[in-house]
């Protein structure tokens, strides 16, 4: 597949492979970086378009979804940071949103929401790193590569962040 982005082809078929295969993870990582669905669709499709420009700086050998993540979470820095600096805004409610079936029963949507309330709820950096360890199933080892951080911090944020839902969902 030939993919075009900003007039350039992009003949990498095993980027495009990649990234057509992962590309419900790598929006369901963005949905844990912006806690927002409509946020979470933009940050999919630029962190895509990101990947495609870049897919020359992909090395070989190393983890894809790894790097795609990387790319997404720096996007998402970028843009916390400039819109803070034009007008201060921040995360959105997930009362708002409607993420379930609704097939379920009722008691399991709410027991999901509630979950999903709790870890939205949680600073950033533990809500990233209980993503993916817990919802991505990367080791703590993964999990600091990605982020850039050692395994002692991806183990507090992790020990912090159980106590933390813990006592919201108690």
């Amino acid at each position: 597949m030939i993919s075009k982005i900003k007039g350039k082809l992009v003949k990498n078929p095993t980027i495009n492979e990649s990234l057509q295969g992962g590309y419900a993870r790598l929006w369901r990582y963005c949905l844990a970086l912006t806690g927002n669905l409509d946020q979470a669709n933009d940050l999919a499709q630029a962190a895509s378009v990101r990947v495609l420009e870049k897919s020359h700086q992909f090395e070989a050998g190393t983890q894809f979804d790894r790097w795609v993540f990387r790319i997404a979470q720096r996007i998402w820095f970028n843009e916390l940071r400039s819109e803070s600096i034009r007008r201060g805004g921040g995360l959105s409610s997930i009362d708002s949103e409607d993420l379930f079936d609704a097939q379920q029963s009722p008691d399991i949507q709410l027991s999901h929401r509630q979950m999903i309330m709790a870890v939205i709820a949680l600073p950033e950096a533990q809500r990233i790193t209980v993503y993916l360890v817990y919802i991505e199933g990367y080791s703590y080892r993964e999990a600091s590569e990605s982020l850039g951080i050692p395994v002692g911090t991806v183990m507090s944020r992790l020990s912090v962040a159980r106590s933390k839902l813990s006592q919201a969902l108690s």
